[in-house]
């Protein structure tokens, strides 16, 4: 007979297990959640920060080039710091330094000091990255494509509506005056604090299993499928940040569109992005995370280019291109987990970084082929090739995919 108190026990544990479930999965969807609200809460206060310090454009591009420099010094050193110290405790210092970046940037009243918070601030966001993938990976063992989706909905929706709040807040009276963008970054980023209170209760998988060092940066270096997901992931992401470069200054100036209605198209790509993070996932598992990839980065490429040829018609095009886009980011991590098992923090690290770097030397091409084809910033033929460009870049990343989903196939290893 069973023994009643092993029974006790056993339930007892599995009660643990359920909760601590759903605290990990509270620290992961909110750490999302913030993580769009800090990246995307600078558009409202940029005009008001180069007004307020009489910024030059070259001034404001250093700046915001800071944001890159931090983001992938953070990138570069967050898989060993969690080796060493934890993940729980990474993603900790990750929350944390976002809001004391706030809290700096509420003081900063030298351009200086202002530059600095802002390097905190994307330390932090790249740590809080890194941090969360790593997170997921040991979290998501089962439905790991929809998981990873689902929790990239979260960092969608909060991308949606960090402007809106942000701009909204500004306006609030303060004592005698505005809250400004200083309150606006002060209170914003103060709520980085909350996933904390659930992180130091949490108990995550693996904090002390077999060291991720057994794949070595040396031995990514020389994988040819680690190379294939670097490029998959930077086409892919590339073409998805070119869009919320470009899209609104391509219709203002080739369409003559108005600078509303031009805002209201880019918000409807992100709301088909987002609704296809959330709705997708269950599919990426279903039909395998490389095959998937290839038929969404299709897609996007297609309605991308179909929209530049069909001209102001089929402008809907444009914002339907989000659904392809959207799970390529998600879906990539969750191939990393299940390809490099042993070795995720390790290998989400490195496709990461080199992402970042392809990010700002893709966003720079694009515009290079913008001035160069165009000979001028309004000429129309410019930005049609430059846009042209976006959608073949999600073509280009297709095309990745079925050179990795052959060379899987070969190794059976296809995922």
């Amino acid at each position: 007979m069973e023994d009643p108190n092993y029974k006790a026990v056993s339930k007892n544990l599995s009660k643990y297990a359920d909760f601590n479930y759903y605290i990990l999965l509270s620290i992961v969807f909110g750490g999302f959640l913030i993580f769009g609200l800090s990246e995307n809460i600078k558009g409202p206060a940029i005009p008001k920060i180069q007004t307020d310090f009489s910024l030059s454009e070259a001034q404001l591009g250093f700046l915001l080039a800071l944001n890159s420099l931090g983001y992938l010094l953070a990138c570069s050193f967050t898989s060993a710091l969690s080796n060493k110290i934890g993940i729980k405790w990474t993603g900790i210092i990750a929350f944390a330094s976002m809001a004391f970046s706030g809290v700096c940037m509420y003081f900063s009243h030298a351009y200086f000091f202002l530059s600095a918070s802002y390097f905190l601030l994307y330390i932090g966001n790249g740590m809080l990255e890194i941090g969360l993938g790593i997170m997921a990976a040991r979290i998501f063992t089962k439905n790991t494509g929809m998981m990873m989706n689902l929790s990239h909905f979260f960092y969608g929706l909060s991308s949606i509506v960090a402007p809106i709040f942000a701009s909204s807040m500004m306006t609030w009276n303060a004592g005698s005056g505005e809250l400004g963008w200083r309150g606006m970054y002060f209170i914003m980023l103060l709520v980085s604090l909350l996933p904390i209170i659930p992180s130091l209760f949490g108990k995550f998988p693996q904090e002390h299993a077999e060291k991720e060092d057994v794949i070595s940066y040396h031995s990514l270096v020389r994988d040819p499928v680690a190379w294939l997901i670097v490029a998959i992931l930077s086409f892919g992401i590339v073409s998805e940040i070119s869009v919320g470069n470009w899209l609104v200054n391509f219709l203002v100036k080739s369409y003559s569109w108005s600078l509303k209605g031009a805002a209201e198209m880019l918000s409807l790509f992100f709301l088909f992005f987002t609704l296809a993070r959330l709705l997708l996932g269950p599919i990426t598992d279903k039909i395998g995370y490389t095959l998937s990839i290839m038929i969404f980065a299709f897609l996007s490429g297609i309605c991308s280019l179909s929209a530049v040829i069909v001209g102001e018609k089929g402008a809907i095009l444009f914002a339907l291109a989000g659904v392809g886009i959207a799970p390529i980011y998600p879906t990539v991590m969750a191939l990393l987990t299940k390809l490099y098992p042993k070795g995720t923090g390790t290998a989400i690290t490195f496709t990461v970084t080199l992402m970042g770097i392809a990010s700002v030397i893709g966003s720079f091409f694009i515009g290079f082929i913008i001035d160069s084809i165009g000979g001028g910033k309004n000429n129309i033929l410019g930005l049609q090739v430059g846009y042209g460009m976006i959608g073949a870049l999600a073509l280009i990343c297709s095309v990745c995919c079925i050179f990795l989903f052959v060379f899987l196939w070969k190794k059976d290893k296809l995922v």
